[in-house]
């Protein structure tokens, strides 16, 4: 199963939302949200809370991709999130992640016995390819006890 398809079985939201996994690396991850109508703004764009959930879900998917093989000792989790909406959008939109830290300090980290907190940066863009928001969520991975 791809990090995509696991996404979409175990987060209703994004199985709701229709957002499909285009590619998913521990270098990048890009996410897409169709133009639907049932999820539009008071000017025809996409809702701002469905270009929050693309963001969060790109950065789950890098954070999958680059910390999968973690999982039997930590479980990862958002810590924090910020957004801003730099241009209309309309249309369908993408959400492509990057890591903030390099995935080997994180890690160190955890095999030091810390909790690490890492940032992912998304850029959030129109078809035209103008960037109409930014987000970063700040993750961390809770070690298993």
């Amino acid at each position: 199963m791809s990090i995509g398809e696991m996404l979409a079985a175990t987060v209703p939201m994004a199985r709701t939302l229709n957002i499909e996994f285009l590619e998913t690396t521990p270098e990048k991850a890009v996410v897409a949200l169709p133009d639907q109508n049932e999820y539009h703004n008071h000017v025809g764009g996409p809702h701002a809370g469905a270009m929050f959930t693309l963001g969060e879900s790109a950065s789950g998917a890098i954070v999958l991709a680059a910390f999968g093989d973690q999982l039997s000792r930590a479980v990862p989790l958002a810590v924090r999130a910020d957004i801003a909406y730099k241009k209309l959008a309309m249309g369908p939109v993408t959400a492509t992640a990057t890591l903030g830290r390099p995935a080997a300090d994180v890690v160190a980290e955890l095999d030091a016995g810390e909790r690490p907190e890492f940032p992912v940066t998304v850029a959030i863009q129109r078809a035209d390819g103008a960037i109409t928001g930014e987000m970063t969520v700040v993750w961390t991975l809770r070690p298993n006890s």
